[in-house]
């Protein structure tokens, strides 16, 4: 399965000590240059920085097509154009993406993706974790991850808890 990542989904994950999920989940997560640098760029010591360049089951790759990048450029940041891009390039089974016009643009080129709620869902039915809460609270106290109250209750009744 070749699932491709922005940059939320690892920071986020590895800020709350929950990045191997994905490779539970998903075995080998890549990133396209433009989200490792990104990530590098936060510096080292900051959530995601070591474990992009240590981990073996995450791959960066570059994107070939520049055209593709640079027209997605023009709504999207970066990172998401070329998570975007290579998606579509190595013709991925998933992508994961969290912000609200990447997924605007995924949903319209019929990209299937994934944000870190759903990847708690999917991790919570998988057994692989006991609980959805803890971590979501952990992702807003911790990570300064913003979702509003009507989200949180729905992602809560959708793992059951």
């Amino acid at each position: 399965m070749i699932v491709i990542s922005d940059t939320s989904p690892i920071v986020n994950l590895a800020a709350v000590g929950q990045l191997e999920l994905l490779r539970q989940l998903y075995e080998k997560v890549v990133l396209p240059q433009a989200v490792y640098d990104e990530i590098l760029s936060a510096g080292i010591g900051q959530p995601g920085a070591t474990e992009v360049t240590t981990f073996d089951w995450i791959e960066t790759k570059p994107v070939e097509n520049r055209t593709v990048v640079a027209s997605l450029e023009l709504e999207l940041d970066p990172g998401e154009a070329e998570a975007i891009a290579l998606a579509i390039e190595l013709r991925a089974e998933l992508l994961l993406l969290d912000e609200r016009k990447g997924r605007t643009v995924a949903s319209h080129l019929g990209l299937k993706f994934i944000g870190i709620l759903g990847i708690l869902i999917e991790a919570k039915h998988k057994a692989l974790i006991p609980a959805v809460k803890p971590i979501v609270d952990d992702l807003i106290q911790k990570a300064g991850f913003w979702i509003s109250q009507q989200l949180y209750d729905f992602i809560l009744q959708t793992a059951g808890e």
